[in-house]
């Protein structure tokens, strides 16, 4: 059975950094793209994120660009989020796809894999 988990979410203050992990299992994502979506409370799911198969080609919305890095490996794949803002708070959700090349202009519907999600509060 395919499944991906997410873990490493949690309350932070603002400013402060967080790293989510996202393993699989059932299944190997070497032949995937994997992206990072958040869900706040009242909006739709946007992707924050999403890295190649081959992990050298990346994207990042707007508002985690120069802030989060994405990164993948051993069957797992990675958010590093830094300098966190209260409007990053939301459950964040790995996902994956498969697709050759780049996942910057994959739409959500288009993935085929969810994990659960992790929730990530940033307050003071």
């Amino acid at each position: 059975q395919f499944q991906l988990a997410e873990s490493g979410g949690g309350l932070v203050q603002p400013g402060g950094s967080l790293r989510l992990s996202c393993s699989a299992s059932g299944f190997t994502l070497d032949a995937y793209a994997i992206g990072w979506f958040r869900q706040a409370p009242g909006q739709e799911r946007e992707r924050v994120s999403c890295i190649a198969v081959s992990g050298n080609m990346k994207s990042y919305s707007a508002s985690a660009h120069g802030r989060f890095v994405i990164s993948r490996g051993s069957n797992m794949a990675f958010l590093q989020m830094n300098s966190l803002k209260p409007e990053d708070t939301g459950v964040y959700f790995c996902a994956v796809v498969r697709v050759k090349l780049g996942c910057s202009s994959v739409p959500a519907t288009s993935y085929e894999y969810w994990g659960q999600g992790t929730q990530v509060t940033v307050s003071s």
